[in-house]
């Protein structure tokens, strides 16, 4: 329990972010399984609109830091090679 206003306030905006953060994570973990279910089933038009979203939505995670940076650039990598590769 807070001992001081500003401690309280501290306690509500930390409430706040974390319901949304967990709620942005949710549905960037969503993306990725829907990516890697293309991925899978060899599905590359699919894959490669899923992969834009993907991207877009965990860069903005990145920056935002609710997730490190580099785990977002190796995701990201990792992911856009296995879609490249379904081309071939």
């Amino acid at each position: 329990m807070a001992n001081h206003r500003s401690a309280a306030k501290r306690a509500r905006q930390t409430g706040r972010k974390t319901v949304r953060n967990t709620i942005v994570k949710k549905s960037v973990r969503t993306s990725e399984k829907k990516l890697r279910t293309a991925i899978a089933n060899k599905d590359s038009a699919n894959a490669e609109q899923l992969l834009k979203d993907f991207t877009s939505s965990i860069a903005k995670m990145a920056q935002k830091g609710i997730v490190h940076l580099k785990t977002a650039s190796r995701k990201i990598g990792r992911l856009s090679g296995q879609v490249k590769n379904l081309g071939k």
